[in-house]
């Protein structure tokens, strides 16, 4: 690819432009990037943005992966709703998801001709692997004539057998727009209870209907842990996602997206913020306002550590069998209407 004192050149220079991205990112409890950690990660850097150009391939980066994919390889970076908009407008021959396999599989079936790689392959997720579309069918079943929704943190199987897919920005706006005053909600059983508590507080009431599992990140977070943060920074605004349990959420100042939590720190006059989230948004919220202070009790997402610049070249250069995403094309069809559904409401 390059030259020996060419490739030599290029890693230095790559790694002073890491550096410049990397170093305000501070990692809680540990040190902050240094210019031997970027020159480290350079040489992986400089050849994934070069097979990348080669390959007409597009990363898409979520912002619970580490620093150096979010900022030193992704084209794009955010929430799950955000890159699945940039996978179905992406004008690339290739796709490459930085994230957990439902988000992949997603990509996939809106973008069903095009190659679609996950550097970490099957990384699971708690909430997506807590229920199956035999499971959505039975729950059907048992509710006739229920419309039914599933969380995008779900499988294709669910997906198919729903009638939209929601994401933790436009559930509550998609949940108001459906008939009826009962609903369906798949797999986050801890978003369903807020979904039925912010529904009540619209004037539009709903019995929500749910089974499925937890965020084993956001589920962890307890009322003590608010209190704590309170009484230790008294000016702190608290922001949480709705995967956390109900009574954690209504105790904070702000709950929303991982793109609306975002955007709340962005918009905020406020100085120091407690964060119930994964780790990776903190570091982001670390690296784009450093100006301000993040608190961070602790949870990290394990799965979404699994994507690393390693696996990231590797599938570009050389994918496995598991980081490649196929998914049925019966299975895909119906999905992809559930998707779709979504996108036209949340407009």
């Amino acid at each position: 690819m390059f030259d020996t004192l060419e490739k030599e050149s290029l890693i230095v220079e790559e790694a002073h432009r890491l550096y410049g991205l990397l170093h305000s990112v501070s990692k809680t409890k540990s040190a902050k990037w240094a210019m031997a950690d970027c020159l480290a990660a350079a040489p992986y850097t400089l050849a994934i943005n070069h097979f990348k150009k080669e390959q007409n391939a597009v990363i898409l980066a979520h912002s619970y992966t580490t620093p150096d994919l979010v900022y030193g390889v992704a084209d794009y970076r955010g929430d799950s709703y955000e890159l699945a908009l940039k996978a179905r407008d992406s004008q690339a021959d290739v796709i490459v998801f930085a994230g957990v396999w439902f988000m992949a599989e997603t990509a996939k079936i809106i973008n069903p001709s095009k190659k679609v790689l996950i550097p970490a392959g099957r990384a699971g997720c708690t909430l997506a692997d807590s229920m199956t579309g035999e499971d959505v069918k039975k729950l059907r079943a048992l509710h006739s004539g229920v419309p039914a929704l599933c969380y995008i943190n779900s499988t294709a199987e669910v997906k198919a057998e729903c009638d939209s897919c929601v994401t933790s920005g436009n559930v509550f706006d998609i949940a108001q727009k459906m008939k009826g005053n009962e609903l369906i909600f798949v797999p986050d059983m801890l978003m369903a209870q807020n979904l039925e508590a912010e529904l009540k507080r619209r004037g539009t009431p709903k019995k929500i209907i749910s089974s499925g599992g937890s965020c084993c990140v956001h589920d962890k977070y307890r009322p003590e842990h608010v209190e704590k943060l309170r009484a230790d920074y008294p000016d702190i605004k608290v922001v949480a996602h709705p995967e956390c349990p109900i009574e954690v959420c209504e105790m904070c100042d702000y709950v929303g997206s991982t793109k609306a939590m975002a955007a709340y720190v962005a918009g905020s006059e406020a100085k120091t913020f407690g964060m119930l989230t994964e780790f990776g948004l903190v570091n982001r919220m670390e690296a784009e306002h450093p100006d301000k202070q993040f608190i961070w009790p602790f949870g990290v997402c394990s799965y979404m550590k699994k994507n690393t610049l390693i696996n990231t070249w590797e599938a570009l250069v050389d994918p496995r069998p598991e980081q490649v995403v196929e998914v049925d094309a019966q299975v895909a069809a119906a999905a992809k209407k559930s998707i779709e559904k979504m996108f036209e409401l949340a407009k």
